[in-house]
């Protein structure tokens, strides 16, 4: 009940940020870290609670953009074998994200079909190497990506509003909203499937794969709807970052977002629901709280401090260290109330 009272008063307080704090900069600077906050979310659920590192990860987030996006604008492409060029009429952008999440999640599943033949440093290198082909081909197949050139005018976002009709979701306010929205649907999404059966089996498999081999639980069965579920969310953070910057080249595909991800992952406490969303918001704020206080290079430098001291002092992340910390002084004080009862001696 406590962890429900929690969630409630912190979803609240973020939605009504806008109203007490009404700056765009902030909102949109808010906005741009829960964008990624998301996407550690969903690599929580394959590195948190299957303990499957995917340094891959990107790749999804870039396939969830580039799939919305192209939809969303249209286009027309003659692929091998075909005289007649492919064309695609532009699509209601709602209609064009949800491809975007479907696209991302059924290639997750392609690739979880064939990265968890392997394991361990294996495991690691197919992933990346999947990344960096999607970048490759972003790159290069310019008759349909445009290449380095950029996909442009990306359409925003829309909502119906009773009395306005069609509203694009292009504002600062509407952008912050949007993407708190999706952040809680993505939270409640992972904390559904990690309190079910199938959660409980990813645990097992990272505590103990042979252990839980030997009481029937599927290895590669469970992996693989982790692997779905979290390329999925990707993607859905993916399109919310086309339709917010409205531009996007093959840089979505670059390998620094994946490590910001895990960072946020790990700082926060992997396998637990709330270490990306602390994680992200404390590593993604950080350099904007610091800026104009300090120079680029001190900035750069406490913010490296910050990360090793994190690491050295709680191993396991903020939010489980602060777990601790509270029960600990929970248990003190209550000892503390206790009466101690003297026995008389004979």
């Amino acid at each position: 009940m406590k962890k429900k009272i929690t969630f409630l008063v912190s979803v609240l307080a973020l939605a009504l940020l806008p109203l007490i704090w009404p700056d765009p900069y902030l909102l949109s600077v808010v906005a741009s870290v829960g964008i990624f906050v998301i996407a550690a979310i969903s690599l929580n659920l394959l590195l948190g609670y299957t303990g499957q590192l995917s340094l891959g990860h990107v790749a999804f987030f870039g396939l969830g953009a580039y799939t919305t996006s192209l939809l969303s604008l249209g286009f027309d492409v003659t692929l091998w074998g075909m005289t007649e060029p492919l064309v695609v009429t532009a699509k209601p952008v709602w209609v064009s994200f949800a491809c975007g999440i479907a696209f991302a999640a059924i290639a997750g599943w392609l690739l979880g079909k064939l990265a968890f033949r392997v394991r361990g440093a294996y495991f690691v290198i197919v992933t990346i190497s999947f990344a960096q082909v999607m970048r490759m081909v972003s790159l290069n197949w310019v008759d349909l990506t445009e290449g380095p050139m950029a996909l442009n005018n990306i359409p925003a976002l829309t909502m119906w509003v009773p009395g306005e009709g069609v509203i694009d979701l292009a504002s600062k306010l509407s952008t912050y909203w949007l993407v708190l929205a999706v952040a809680v649907v993505s939270y409640l999404l992972v904390a559904a499937i990690v309190h079910s059966r199938i959660g409980r089996a990813m645990i097992a498999l990272r505590e103990n794969e042979t252990l839980a081999r030997s009481v029937g639980i599927r290895v590669t069965h469970y992996l693989g709807i982790a692997t779905i579920f979290a390329a999925g969310i990707a993607g859905a953070a993916g399109g919310l970052y086309a339709h917010t910057v409205r531009i996007i080249d093959p840089d979505v595909f670059m390998f620094m977002f994946t490590i910001m991800m895990v960072i946020m992952v790990i700082v926060g406490g992997k396998g637990t629901l709330a270490g990306p969303v602390v994680g992200g918001l404390l590593f993604g704020l950080l350099p904007e709280v610091l800026r104009g206080v300090v120079s680029p290079e001190i900035q750069w430098m406490i913010y490296g401090v910050l990360m090793i001291a994190v690491l050295v002092f709680m191993p396991k992340g903020v939010v489980p260290s602060a777990g601790n910390l509270l029960r600990r002084y929970s248990a003190k004080s209550m000892s503390e109330q206790t009466p101690v009862v003297r026995r008389k001696i004979a």
